[in-house]
């Protein structure tokens, strides 16, 4: 099907390949998200999609500054100061690993290459008009042809996500593309068609064969979402959730008593959408903060949750791919998320809380504490304690207390030249003293203070 399509705005080096594949009388047209969002009417970000019948040699005679080195028909046009990539119509078969095709065959037929896309949405091509210009005062020329042939525009007006033909083949081509049909749904605010949500239930267990790197890609963007609640919801519905995250999906059988959520899933997914959107970090560990709580659930209650839920994101996230400093915030957050605070606190127990979390970390374990009550429905009097400590924490901080060694007013250089011994254990033992010292009594914190300290412990003397 064909139909009229509003217009693309094409950088002018994509502009200029298609224009000459079409002089070459050569179909040439935009494919991919590109189009999609044209119909949707939305910004779009991200490469150009473009496809041609002309196959990787006759591109190539036609762009000289192009180079072809894979076998999946993808040419790279030198156009101007920018690199265009140009793919033959294709049809593939078998796909053994349900990520690639073991066989590819170039065809002239643009439907088949659409055929083989994943959803309706993005089963469409589009090229600009490249008659003459109109004369003065002649009607604008047409926004452009749109190419249509499985009901993709009907669909993006519908907000339904449609795989192209039989689901079951779509899936069992790329498993991917389950995630990717919650990505879409739960950004777009789009439904699943029926029977392409039957067809993700009869594959889920295909997900198994996802490499961690591309579970995180899609992951990664459905937590971007303002309330990732909703593709983990359609994750777990679908049966995807059990099989890439099986450790999120039993906390649906652990009940708890929350004023918003009767069980952890729901007080988990609660507190994801409750941290900002564009903290990583933050966000992942509001979902997993409590992953630890159905294998530590005893007579109501979940004795060290926090120490078992560390060591299950740890290996969540590994399993993820997720780069080490990700994982390690994550898991230091939800390791301490469990901290306790009462008014009768001194002074130096605050100063003591900030450094066993880290004061750098104080900013994101308080928000994830604060979506953690969100997340559980609390009264105002808890609300109402945390925010007391957190100016209590300020005060500290105002008041240029030493919250690490390297906040003290010396350093191992200075305690070694001050006592006369030599780098080793005792210089640790002395600077550790000294931070204990300081941390009781935050006016101890000058050189001379320190060195005078450093002096009477080396004797062996108390202050």
């Amino acid at each position: 099907m064909t139909r009229t399509a509003p217009s693309v705005h094409v950088p002018a080096a994509v502009e200029r390949v298609l224009a000459r594949l079409e002089k070459a009388n050569y179909e040439a047209y935009v494919v991919g998200g590109k189009v999609r969002d044209a119909v949707l009417g939305v910004e779009s970000r991200g490469a150009w999609d473009l496809t041609t019948s002309a196959t990787p040699e006759e591109i190539q005679k036609l762009f000289r500054s192009s180079y072809y080195f894979n076998r999946f028909g993808t040419v790279t046009v030198r156009s101007g100061d920018e690199e265009v990539e140009v793919t033959t119509y294709r049809t593939e078969a078998d796909y053994t690993d349900h990520r690639r095709p073991d066989h590819v065959s170039f065809t002239r037929s643009l439907r088949e290459d659409l055929s083989r896309r994943d959803f309706t949405m993005n089963a469409m091509a589009w090229r600009p008009p490249f008659d003459v210009a109109p004369r003065p005062g002649a009607p604008a020329p047409e926004p452009g042809e749109l190419v249509d042939p499985f009901g993709g525009q009907r669909d993006l007006e519908a907000r339904i996500i449609r795989a192209v033909g039989e689901p079951r083949e779509r899936f069992a081509e790329d498993a991917l593309r389950m995630l990717r049909a919650v990505r879409f749904a739960t950004l777009l605010g789009f439904t699943i068609d029926v029977e392409t949500a039957r067809g993700i239930r009869e594959c889920a267990a295909l997900a198994k064969t996802l490499s961690g790197e591309r579970i995180q890609q899609e992951m990664v963007k459905m937590l971007g979402a303002p309330r990732p609640s909703v593709a983990l919801r359609m994750l777990s519905d679908l049966g995807l959730l059990a099989v890439i995250c099986p450790e999120l999906e039993v906390c649906k059988t652990t009940p708890q008593d929350k004023a918003v959520a009767q069980d952890v899933f729901e007080h988990s997914l609660a507190t994801a959408d409750a941290t900002p959107a564009d903290d990583l970090p933050l966000r992942i560990a509001g979902l997993l903060h409590d992953i630890g709580k159905p294998a530590t659930f005893a007579d109501g209650h979940f004795h060290q949750h926090e120490f078992v839920g560390e060591a299950k994101a740890r290996e969540i996230l590994r399993r993820w791919r997720f780069d080490k400093e990700t994982i390690a915030q994550v898991t230091h957050l939800i390791r301490n998320h469990m901290f306790w605070y009462q008014e009768e606190w001194t002074g130096s127990a605050v100063r003591r809380f900030v450094r066993k979390v880290g004061l750098e970390n104080i900013p994101a374990l308080f928000a994830l504490r604060r979506a953690d009550n969100i997340g559980s429905g609390a009264r105002t009097g808890r609300m109402y304690a945390l925010e007391s400590l957190w100016e209590r924490v300020q005060e500290e901080i105002r008041a240029a207390s030493a919250f690490s060694l390297r906040d003290l007013a010396i350093d191992g250089d200075d305690v070694m030249t001050e006592l006369g011994i030599a780098q080793g254990r005792e210089v640790g033992r002395i600077l550790n003293e000294l931070f204990e010292r300081v941390t009781e009594d935050p006016s101890l914190n000058t050189r001379e203070s320190l060195l005078r300290l450093a002096r009477e412990i080396g004797r062996g003397e108390k202050g």
